[in-house]
């Protein structure tokens, strides 16, 4: 980052991936909100971002990279798959899509680690199998 060190944090728990928002009637409007797992996942991810903030939301361009981990499931669980797994060599190719993934950190990480997320210009997000299910967060200034 300009002058300042690269910002990284994990957020623990298994990533919630952003759900389709939820539609109500107010009055003659209608207002969308976010699905209550969801919002519960953005709320987590702004207490583990405030804990490690810049003095400042950075203003500058971004470059955010997310490693989600997730659990594998229960057949994965032998010996040769696990090694492959510690390798990397076996990779979750099952839902949620990354994009889902990434958007309540994003979310979660505005006007705390970052002004707006339009400031992100590069973003790398990988999804890898772990038995501590979490996000590893980096984000550089560019």
């Amino acid at each position: 980052m300009k002058g300042r060190p690269m910002i990284k944090f994990t957020v623990p728990g298994a990533v919630q991936a952003q759900e389709r928002p939820r539609f109500s009637r107010m009055g003659k409007g209608v207002r969308t909100h976010d699905a209550p797992k969801s919002r519960n996942y953005k709320e987590l991810v702004k207490l583990v971002a405030w804990k490690n903030k810049p003095q400042e939301p950075i203003q500058e361009s971004i470059r955010l990279e997310v490693d989600v981990f997730v659990v594998p499931p229960k057949k994965y669980h032998t010996k040769p798959k696990q090694a492959l797994i510690a390798s990397g060599e076996l990779r979750p190719t099952t839902k949620p899509d990354l994009d889902n993934l990434v958007k309540g950190i994003k979310d979660g990480c505005t006007k705390i680690i970052w002004h707006d997320d339009a400031q992100i210009v590069e973003m790398v997000v990988r999804k890898f199998y772990g038995m501590q299910p979490r996000a590893e967060v980096k984000v550089l200034s560019i």
